[in-house]
C-alpha cells in the first residue's frame, strides 16, 4: 500500500464521517476525482541504464526567485483544524522543514499573521478567493507583503460550488470547539492555550454550532482582477484553476507570475480534464514565460517526477498532506514530504537525472 493510501485510511478512522467526506470527496460521481490519479499513473517512465546519474541527485529549484528544497508544495487546504489542532501553523511549519512552500487558504483557521509566526523563515504563499466584499479582500492583501508572503494564488475555478455529493449527505461541517474560520483582514483574538482540545478516538471536540466552511467569493472574476491582486498585494499572482492553453495565455497577458493548473482536485466539475492530460497545452500557450504548476491525483515521487518531465516547474499536493496531518501532525505531514523527496529522487536516479532540470519529456515514453 502506497504512504498516500495508508495515511488515508488512518485519517479515515480518526475523523468525524462528515470531516473525512469533505476532504476526500469529490464533484458528482468523482470521475475526474479518480481519473486525476489514473492519468498520472499512465505516464510511464523509461530507466536509463547506466545512465550516469548521481545516486543522490538534487531535487531543490528555484521558484519566483526562492530556492526550495523539494518541487512539492503545499497547496491550499481549507480548515485545517478540523483535522489537527495545530492546523495550519503545523502544516506551515512541515513545509519549512521540508524547505518548500505552504500556501494558506483564504477558507483558513489561522490567520495569516499566526502562520507567519509559526514558520518565520518558511516559504509561505497565500491562496485568494475574492470576496463579495471587495474590502475584506483588500484588507487581506493589503497584510501579506509585511508578514513575509511571497505570492498570492488567485483561485479563478470556483464561481459556483461544485456539487459535491458527500457534502451534500453529510450536511454542514461542525467546526471544533473554539475554531473559526479567520477573515485575514485583521488579527483575530488570540486562541486559549490548548484549545481546541481533542474528542475520544482523536476527532476534535465540535461545538454544537455548524458554521460554514465555505461561501461568500465573488462570483463575477475578470482577467482584470489579476492586476488588482497583484497592486493590492505587491505580490507576483498565480493563477489557480486552468485546464487550457486560452485561458493560460489571457492569465500571462494580464500579469500572472504564474499559473497552476488544477481542477480544484476534482471537486467543480466532474468530467474535467484530469490534470496530467490539460498540462501539455496549458505549457505550449505559457511558452516558458512563467512557470506553470499542477495539482490533482499526484500521491508519489514518480507522479512529481512524471509532471516535471512534461515541464511543470513544480507540483502542488492537497489531500496526502491533509491526511497526513490529521493521522499525526506536524510530523506525520513532515514524514510524508520526506517520503515524496526520497521517491523522487530514486525515479530521478533511475531515469538517469542529475537534477529536477533533466527530466525532460524524453524521460517518459511515447504514447503507445
Amino acid at each position: 500500500m502506497a504512504v498516500c493510501d495508508e495515511l488515508e485510511r488512518r485519517a479515515r478512522a480518526r475523523l468525524d464521517p462528515r470531516v473525512f467526506d469533505y476532504y476526500a470527496g469529490g464533484a458528482g460521481d468523482e470521475r475526474t476525482l479518480a481519473d486525476n490519479r489514473r492519468a498520472w499513473a499512465r505516464l510511464e517512465l523509461r530507466p536509463v541504464l547506466g545512465g550516469g546519474a548521481d545516486r543522490s541527485p538534487d531535487t531543490s529549484l528555484t521558484l519566483l526567485g526562492r530556492r526550495l528544497e523539494l518541487p512539492v508544495l503545499l497547496a491550499p487546504v481549507a480548515a485545517q483544524r478540523l483535522l489537527d489542532p495545530g492546523g495550519e501553523p503545523a502544516s506551515a511549519r512541515a513545509a519549512a522543514r521540508a524547505g518548500t512552500v505552504f500556501c494558506l487558504s483564504t477558507r483558513a483557521t489561522a490567520d495569516v499573521a499566526e502562520v507567519a509566526e509559526a514558520a518565520p523563515d518558511g516559504a509561505r504563499w497565500f491562496q485568494l478567493y475574492v470576496e463579495r466584499e471587495r474590502v475584506r479582500s483588500r484588507r487581506a492583501l493589503e497584510r501579506l507583503a509585511e508578514l513575509g508572503y511571497g505570492a498570492v494564488v488567485l483561485t479563478a475555478d470556483l464561481p459556483v460550488a461544485g456539487r459535491r455529493e458527500r457534502e451534500l449527505r453529510g450536511g454542514p461541517l461542525p467546526l471544533p470547539r473554539g475554531v473559526e474560520i479567520v477573515t485575514h483582514g485583521e488579527p483575530p483574538p488570540r486562541r486559549p492555550a490548548g484549545a481546541p482540545g481533542r474528542a475520544a478516538g482523536g476527532a476534535p471536540a465540535a461545538s454544537p454550532a455548524h458554521k460554514p466552511v465555505v461561501g461568500g467569493w465573488d462570483p463575477a472574476l475578470t482577467w482584470r482582477d489579476v492586476e488588482w491582486v497583484a497592486e493590492r498585494s505587491r505580490l507576483p499572482v498565480l493563477v489557480k484553476g486552468l485546464l487550457t492553453g486560452e485561458d493560460a495565455a489571457l492569465a500571462v497577458e494580464h500579469g500572472a507570475a504564474g499559473v497552476v493548473v488544477s481542477n480544484h482536485g476534482g471537486r467543480q466539475l466532474d468530467g474535467a480534464l484530469p490534470t496530467a492530460v490539460a498540462l501539455p497545452e496549458v505549457l505550449a500557450a505559457v511558452g516558458g514565460r512563467v512557470p506553470v504548476l499542477v495539482d490533482g491525483g499526484l500521491r508519489t515521487g514518480a507522479d512529481v517526477a512524471r509532471a516535471l518531465a512534461l515541464g511543470a516547474a513544480a507540483t502542488m499536493i492537497g489531500r496526502p498532506y491533509a491526511w497526513a496531518l490529521a493521522s499525526g501532525g506536524e510530523d506525520e505531514v513532515a514524514a510524508l514530504l520526506r517520503q515524496l523527496r526520497s521517491e523522487l529522487s530514486e525515479a530521478m536516479s533511475v531515469s538517469g537525472a542529475a537534477a529536477v532540470t533533466d527530466l525532460t519529456p524524453e524521460v517518459l515514453a511515447a504514447d503507445r
